[in-house]
Formats: C-alpha cells, sequence, structure tokens
C-alpha cells in the first residue's frame, strides 16, 4: 500500500466500493473528473443529517466524527430558519449597505483581542489565506513565508504554493520554507526549542535567497501536520517572526469557533495575537462564506493602495446563517461543551490505548483528537497501514473518521460541537471493536 500524499491516505482507489454504489461513482467519475477525491474504500452515500448523525440512501444511520464544517451539527434548526428568513427577504453583494455584515462584524471582532479589530470578508478559507497573504506581503514588502511540512491552506495558485501537504504535482514556491511541525509526542520537552530554532533557519535562508520574510503562517492545532496541541510552541517563533520583519497569520478554520473548549480560537491557547487570523468552514455552519480579521495598522497598506471587492463574501444570507452560529455557540454553550465532552472522549481512549501497543499517542483539546498509531511504542515509528484500516474499519461500523500527520498515520477525530456523552460510548464500543478485529 502506498499514498502520494495526505490527499489520498484515506481515499476510494476504485477496488473496494459496494457494486450497489459503483454505477454513481461512476457517473461522477465522468462529470467531474478524476482530480476529486471519495473518502474510505466503500464510499458512502449520505442524504441526510441532524446533530451529529448523517443517514444513508439505504437510511443507515452514522456517526459524523470528523466533520468540522456544520461545526453545530447538521441542519440545526437555528441556522436553517435565520438562513431561510434571509433568502426569503434579500441576498445581494456588499457594495450596498446592510445591517447584518455590520452586527456580525461587531459580535465576531467582539470575541477576538482588541488588537484585531477590523475584518474582510470573502467565499472560502482558501480565498482567505491568499488576502492574508496578499495584505502581509503589502505590509512588509516582502515575500518569504514559512510554513509547517504538512501544511494544508487552501487551493487557490497562492495557496497552494504553501500547502505542503497537497503534494503530487503541486510543489511548494521557491519563496516558502517549510519547517518541522511541533511534534510534541516525539520531541518531548524540547519541542518549543526545536521549533524556535527551525524558524530562525527558515527566516536566514529567505533572507539570504533575497525574499526576505512575509509571514509564517500555520493552523494553530497543526491540524494537517498530525495535530499539535502544544500551546508552548508559537509565542517563541513568533516573537522571532516579528523580530525579523514578518507577521504572524492564524488560520483558525479548523481549530477556531471554540473547537479546543478552552478559548474560541486556537491561537490564544499559545498566548499570542496574531497580525491575521483567517476563517473558513466552520464559519456559517457550511454556508461558503470566510473572514480574515486584522490589525488594522497591519490592513492599512492593503486597504488604502488596493480596491478589494467580493462578489458573494458577507452576502446578506451568508451573514445570517453566521450570526445564528453565534447564537448557537453561545446559547447552547458548546464551548463547555466541547470541553466536557472532550475531555470524555480522550479519557476513554486513553484507557482503551493503554491496551493496545499500536496506539502510541491520544492527543488534542476539546472536540478535536488525535490518535497515533504507531508500529512499536519504543521506537514511536508511524504505522500508516494500521490507520488505514481502522479508519475503515470503523466506517464500516458507521463511525466516520480520517487520518492526518506526514505519513497519514494519525486518525483525525473532529466531531461537530453538539458531540454528545452518548455518541463518545458509540465512538468508544466501535473502537474497541475495531481495534480487536485488526490485531
Amino acid at each position: 500500500m502506498s499514498f502520494s500524499n495526505i490527499m489520498d491516505s484515506n481515499s476510494y482507489t476504485g477496488q473496494s466500493a459496494d457494486p450497489g454504489t459503483e454505477k454513481l461513482i461512476e457517473a461522477r467519475t465522468h462529470l467531474l473528473g478524476p482530480a476529486y477525491r471519495l473518502f474510505y474504500e466503500r464510499p458512502v452515500h449520505l442524504v441526510r443529517g441532524s446533530g451529529s448523525h448523517m443517514f444513508d440512501a439505504d437510511g443507515t444511520r452514522y456517526l459524523d466524527a470528523y466533520n468540522n464544517v456544520v461545526s453545530v451539527g447538521h441542519c440545526h434548526p437555528h441556522v436553517v430558519a435565520a438562513l431561510t428568513r434571509q433568502a426569503e427577504t434579500l441576498n445581494t453583494h456588499t457594495r450596498y449597505l446592510h445591517e447584518g455584515i455590520v452586527e456580525y462584524s461587531q459580535r465576531l471582532l467582539a470575541t477576538f483581542p482588541a488588537e484585531l479589530d477590523q475584518v474582510m470578508y470573502a467565499c472560502t478559507g482558501s480565498e482567505a489565506n491568499d488576502l492574508a497573504l496578499r495584505v502581509a506581503q503589502r505590509y512588509t514588502g516582502a515575500r518569504g513565508v514559512i510554513v509547517t511540512r504538512d501544511a494544508y491552506h487552501g487551493n487557490t495558485e497562492a495557496v497552494t504554493a504553501i500547502s505542503p501537504s497537497l503534494g503530487g504535482a503541486t510543489t511548494i514556491g521557491s519563496h516558502v520554507r517549510a519547517v518541522a511541525a511541533p511534534d510534541s509526542y516525539r520531541s518531548g520537552t524540547e519541542v518549543a526549542e526545536r521549533f524556535l530554532a527551525d524558524v530562525e533557519a527558515a527566516i536566514a535562508e529567505l533572507k539570504a535567497a533575497g525574499f526576505g520574510l512575509s509571514a509564517l503562517i500555520v493552523d494553530t492545532f497543526f491540524s494537517s501536520d498530525g495535530i499539535y496541541p502544544d500551546p508552548s510552541v508559537l509565542a517563541p517563533a513568533v516573537a522571532a517572526v516579528r523580530a525579523a520583519g514578518g507577521v504572524f497569520i492564524a488560520d483558525e478554520v479548523q481549530p477556531g469557533f471554540g473547537r479546543t473548549g478552552e478559548t474560541m480560537w486556537g491561537f490564544t491557547r499559545h498566548g499570542v495575537v496574531p497580525d491575521l487570523v483567517t476563517m473558513g468552514k466552520p464559519m456559517a455552519n457550511g454556508l461558503p462564506v470566510a473572514a480574515m480579521g486584522a490589525r488594522s495598522e497591519v490592513l492599512e497598506a492593503f486597504a488604502r493602495e488596493v480596491p478589494y471587492f467580493n462578489t458573494f463574501g458577507g452576502n446578506p444570507v451568508s451573514m445570517a446563517a453566521a450570526a445564528a452560529v453565534l447564537d448557537v455557540i453561545e446559547g447552547e454553550e458548546l464551548m463547555a461543551n466541547a470541553a466536557r465532552v472532550g475531555t470524555a472522549l480522550r479519557d476513554e481512549l486513553t484507557r482503551l490505548a493503554a491496551d493496545d501497543p499500536r496506539v502510541g499517542d491520544v492527543r488534542g483539546a476539546g472536540l478535536y483528537v488525535g490518535i497515533e498509531m504507531v508500529t512499536d511504542r519504543a521506537g514511536a515509528g508511524p504505522d500508516r497501514a494500521a490507520a488505514h484500516d481502522l479508519v475503515n474499519a470503523m466506517r464500516d461500523r458507521k463511525v466516520l473518521i480520517s487520518v492526518c500527520g506526514a505519513q497519514g498515520s494519525v486518525l483525525k477525530v473532529r466531531p461537530p460541537l453538539v458531540f454528545s456523552l452518548s455518541d463518545v460510548d458509540w465512538f468508544c464500543t466501535e473502537f474497541a471493536d475495531a481495534l480487536r478485529e485488526l490485531r
């Protein structure tokens, strides 16, 4: 078994599909082309969702332990009602006045430190990261960017160049330097020092190559790299970046909006305030809206010199849905739920792992958990095959997860924020059975 990149680590290969789905897969491939990927050896055909559960075309219920796009749960009635009301009233672009974008912006910025005082809107996290790179370049006058070695920041040309995890024919830009993620599992107490040293070396390389330093951009949970929640690693590196004239961009598409259970934003756990922060998928429970929060002094040069217009970014329907998501996070106390339920999930997984040497580490915060599969605990060698087999065994047990990390050896558990203690029981029961079956 071999995979060329993280996109293929949990992808359908055209060999094990259920015969009943083959016709639909063939039609999709013919019409969409081969670049698209499907999850699992036996892809799932999902037709309905509610909360943390989804249902396939036969009515079978699945536990969604992966989907952060619908952050407050599938088809949440408050979100559906809000977007429906606005869609029945008016939807247009942002060159007309409407209260929704102003009111939402006030609420969103109130969740940030005071230094982040302005926000711009786009449709996707890719666009938000693309915009952040442009703003950073205009502010610093430099092009060089530092990312982590298996980062994913989107799919425009600019952000593909800073997304090493895409692999395949894509390559990172000549103006980009990739550093190892802060692997607390293998580096232990030296993880912050190693990360700082790598960032400082990358700064020196970029300056020597004539690119200078524009930005360090990281997902503050290092999600694609393998889920590394250690909050000690970022502050020293960010200080070094700023001392060298660069800015820090926090990509909060995955760790943001209360997922960690401790704070609204992943960067807060690290004790740093970004210069720019990007958001996407979970912001409006799956509607296409994204944003870039900024320090006004960093944004000023770009805003003065470059007219910006995004036809659908911040449209009234998306703003209504995004506001409803904040209503639900606050009203249903979903940050507290993420902390409580996430702790229960990690505790039970740690208990199960104690008796299985293939599970090297259980780590995370809130409802974001990484389960590292290893060939042996002493050597901590990544076991991609075990992770692949477990993901598909869980799918067969109607529990949906995926993988991440350089070797595709980390099980990625990232459910909607409405995940419950009964969902934890369901998940852990099936996980224990899958471990036993694959011994």
